[in-house]
């Protein structure tokens, strides 16, 4: 039997306007869906007062029992939700959506945050609109479908860019005829598949939502080695930092491993810039210390690839080389036996790999960076957590430190671990924990400590902060 999703369908249009043709074709595929046993949601705006109403109070309700509003919508009719009012239009604009206001936009976002929904189907979803407020806010897979085929329809849109940057977000794509297609991927190049607006498209969206699904990673994990590790106690772990052997950092290994002792770390990740010699030196230093227990080091590298982004590899022994594509990184660090990380993947002010090259490597990414204290704008650190909600991938974080003092800014929070099977199984049941840091002071810091400073200052200053590390630490080691 075909697995049953909960599922929510957006239209741009007011409900009450059935005879236009997208709500017409909106209802018909979703009471399909629903005699087929999926649990369907109808988002749209309303020209009714009482029915806005009516369904923000069940929203209000589904704040205490969010999956309340699911209920009883699997047995042929789906349920509507009134997302907000908006003012009657002439006939001759009956195919433009209106526009959106601020608080449809509100509970768009409240319920898409409130209810756990497996898909969110939006029809239409160019800007302004509760189609392309729901692909914002939505933490669920995306299908977008586009009915349309007027030139004058795209001619006319605003903020193209604007759109143009979240239809990255739609993890399928369908057009309701060939020309719609050709027009589309003209304007907003994709992979359009051909689903006409009839009887028989509920059938095909719920082949497109199998097909998605199947790429979702598993919830769970390994439930035996779950109980195991829940008897070890809880270790703060940096997944992301530097230190001098990277090009753009001057943090000596031994005042890095002080530093993560001294923040209360039992475990870190060095990960510098296309190198593995200072995790190298960490790990040994680490080793030799006097300290109980001593800080943890896993291997890491922030490997830049050929014009797709970084990727870390975690738990690696042999230095892999930059300019490899984004596959044949992921490659190399699968035959260590490490683990893929992805750092800060939609921060445009790093290099990131782009949306669509992350999905080809979506079977083989073990983690995701949902938070990163060096990221500027906080949608970027948003988007990451809802990619890895949506396909289930395990969420880290890290300080992403170049200079001490970021160190332990953002920390994850989990059961003691040995090797990567462990640490992944125990990163499932993490707590991110996120401390005070300014981004300006560190980037100040790591500014001073490398541009502004010379290079023979800068080995002088190298020298008398180990110097004054191993002179607290008494001659012991320090990690």
């Amino acid at each position: 039997m075909a697995s049953s999703f909960s599922i929510a369908h957006v239209s741009p249009y007011p409900w009450e306007a059935q005879d236009n043709e997208v709500n017409a074709h909106v209802l018909r595929a979703c009471r399909q869906l629903s005699r087929r046993g999926h649990r369907v949601l109808v988002l749209a705006p309303s020209h009714s007062q009482e029915r806005v109403r009516e369904s923000r109070k069940a929203l209000r309700a589904a704040r205490s029992r969010p999956q309340s509003l699911l209920e009883a919508t699997d047995g042929g009719e789906p349920r509507v939700i009134a997302v907000g009012e908006v003012l009657d239009m002439p006939a001759s604009a009956r195919r433009r959506a209106p526009s959106l206001s601020i608080d449809v936009a509100r509970t768009i976002e409240e319920l898409l945050s409130t209810v756990e929904l497996d898909f969110v189907h939006v029809h239409e979803p160019f800007a302004p609109s509760t189609s392309n407020a729901a692909l914002r806010h939505s933490r669920a897979l995306n299908v977008g479908s586009f009915h349309s085929s007027s030139e004058r329809l795209l001619s006319t849109l605003v903020a193209r860019r604007f759109v143009e940057s979240f239809f990255g977000r739609l993890d399928a794509r369908t057009a309701s005829a060939p020309a719609t297609a050709e027009l589309m991927a003209r304007h907003f190049p994709g992979d359009y598949r051909l689903i006409a607006d009839g009887d028989g498209a509920a059938a095909q969206f719920e082949q497109v939502y199998a097909e998605l699904a199947a790429r979702r990673h598993p919830r769970d994990g390994d439930a035996a080695l779950a109980a195991k590790l829940a008897e070890r106690p809880l270790i703060d772990v940096d997944l992301h930092m530097h230190t001098d052997h990277s090009h753009d950092c001057a943090t000596p290994v031994e005042v890095l491993l002080a530093t993560a002792r001294a923040q209360g770390l039992g475990a870190i990740a060095v990960t510098d810039h296309n190198e593995i010699s200072g995790a190298l030196e960490a790990r040994a230093q680490a080793a030799g210390s006097d300290a109980h227990p001593p800080v943890k080091v896993i291997v890491g590298e922030e490997v830049k690839t050929a014009g797709q982004g970084e990727v870390i590899g975690l738990f690696i022994e042999e230095k892999i080389p930059r300019g490899l594509s984004l596959q044949e990184t992921v490659a190399e660090i699968k035959r260590q036996g490490g683990l893929v990380y992805v750092p800060h993947p939609f921060d445009r002010m790093h290099s990131v790999p782009d949306y669509e090259h992350l999905l080809t490597i979506l079977d083989d990414v073990d983690a995701i960076e949902v938070f990163n204290p060096r990221v500027a704008i906080g949608a970027f650190n948003d988007e990451a957590e809802r990619f890895a909600a949506k396909y289930r991938i395990v969420a880290g974080a890290g300080s992403d430190s170049h200079v001490a003092q970021g160190l332990g800014s953002a920390r994850i929070r989990m059961r003691d671990f040995d090797g990567p099977t462990e640490f992944l199984q125990s990163l499932r049941d993490a707590e991110i924990v996120s401390g005070r840091s300014s981004l300006l002071y560190v980037q100040a810091l790591k500014f001073l400590q490398t541009r502004a400073t010379p290079p023979a200052a800068q080995r002088a200053s190298r020298a008398r902060r180990v110097k004054r590390v191993r002179r607290a630490a008494g001659g012991r080691g320090t990690g």
